[in-house]
């Protein structure tokens, strides 16, 4: 795709070059449209010490080298155009750039004849501008789930969110209030992972900025609200043929729908899941949610346990229909590419050796006694972080480098988060 040309045809003036830093931080320039064809070529210069990456002052620049086939014209703005883009440093692409590293892994399972789809369940708030409170005063319902009257309260902002959407292509095809109060959830079909990873990226920026224009404050936070449910980002795989036309997950003879290659595939979720928590719940306030107290409308609708189900929404991974399964671990601060390539590597190795779960589950995870030898997700984020650490399946399959550096970041931001005296400690212990 000649961008300049397309540039031309579309009324595109300027092009937001955009790429992800390892905390899913977006990161662009603007480049007008008349210098996109040498930054096509080139990619455009950045500080990668600026942002979350484990670089120095002292390193090289880093080039976003913007992908033609990723472009969306913003719909609230056509004459701008979006383009994820991959790292690049000294003409090599950069280890931990977090969609190269997806590329990579979907790259390794191409060579086996494999493909990734997936599909994402994105929740989040509208809050008031200062992001302190819900933003529609009267969304106050004690199971606000599904809520006719507070949907159609935001309808101008939700509509055009999913306008957006449906013109980009991407076939939404639900919208509804969620179960925490001022909370949404707007869906579009599955697709190949990097297509869904970028969908993701660019999702949180739009509703982000609709939501702005309506004069509210979007957030994607794992649990904004002690005592709300909080966003999760339930997502959807499955594992097609090299050709896209058979999806090999699917097996209608199984109880639950599922192939014995699905089953391999959930086995290496199920033995890596403490450190794929750490890559899809990479942030302090995201183990307030997976471990929360319960909230106002009854149940947090996130799991404490590594174990998975069938239809049955207090396990980790659920099998709502053969043919997929739903990780309901991940959370809205998940950056979309490592997410998707945490689960590649981790589901590859399940197939490789063969790592069969076990039976699934029949219990309600959120009242029965946890079974003996049932594994617990991590506690907080050192734990998760500590599990990163060790497991060797997850440090080769995204690369040392990457690991390395998140690894090196995410440390650093529990000594910051520890070194902080709370309002909860000073009423606790202060008498002592």
């Amino acid at each position: 795709m000649n961008l300049q040309q397309t540039a031309n045809e579309l009324g595109i003036r300027y092009f937001l070059v955009s790429f992800s830093d390892l905390v899913g931080t977006s990161r662009s320039k603007l480049i007008p449209a008349s210098a996109i064809s040498e930054v096509s070529e080139k990619g455009a210069p950045f500080a990668g010490f600026a942002t979350w990456l484990d670089l120095t002052p002292a390193d090289p620049d880093i080039y976003a080298l913007p992908d033609p086939a990723s472009l969306i014209q913003l719909p609230w703005k056509p004459e701008v155009g979006w383009l994820a883009a991959d790292l690049m440093m000294e003409g090599k692409p950069l280890a931990q750039g977090p969609r190269n590293v997806l590329k990579k892994s979907i790259g390794r399972a191409a060579a086996r004849g494999f493909e990734m789809r997936t599909g994402v369940e994105c929740e989040f708030f509208l809050l008031s501008p200062d992001g302190k409170q819900i933003g529609d005063k009267f969304d106050d319902q004690r199971k606000p789930c599904y809520d006719q009257q507070a949907l159609l309260r935001r309808y101008d902002v939700i509509s055009e969110i999913c306008d957006a959407i449906e013109k980009l292509g991407w076939e939404p095809y639900q919208n509804d209030h969620e179960d925490a109060n001022g909370q949404f959830e707007i869906n579009w079909k599955y697709s190949e992972a990097l297509r869904t990873a970028d969908q993701q990226t660019f999702f949180k920026f739009l509703v982000r900025s609709i939501a702005e224009q309506h004069g509210l404050r979007a957030t994607f936070m794992p649990k904004p609200f002690s005592r709300l449910t909080g966003n999760g980002c339930h997502i959807h795989v499955s594992v097609w043929d090299k050709e896209r036309k058979v999806n090999l997950f699917h097996d209608a003879r199984n109880d639950l729908g599922l192939s014995p290659l699905a089953y391999e595939f959930l086995g290496g979720v199920l033995n890596s899941a403490e450190a794929i928590s750490a890559i899809v719940n990479p942030t302090v306030n995201s183990y307030r949610r997976i471990h929360a107290r319960g909230t106002s409308s009854g149940a947090t609708w996130s799991p404490n346990t590594i174990s998975y189900a069938g239809n049955n929404r207090t396990h980790m991974i659920r099998i709502p229909d053969g043919g997929r399964f739903e990780l309901r671990l991940a959370d809205g601060a998940a950056n979309p590419y490592i997410m998707a390539a945490a689960l590649l590597e981790a589901g590859m190795d399940g197939i490789d050796h063969r790592r069969h779960p076990g039976p699934p589950s029949e219990s309600n995870a959120y009242l029965d006694r946890i079974p003996d030898g049932l594994r617990i997700l991590p506690d907080n984020l050192l734990d998760s972080l500590r599990a990163l650490e060790r497991d060797t399946i997850l440090t080769a399959g995204l690369g040392p480098e990457f690991v390395t550096g998140f690894l090196k970041l995410k440390h650093a931001e529990w000594r910051d988060f520890s070194s902080y005296v709370t309002q909860w400690e000073l009423d606790n212990t202060l008498d002592c």
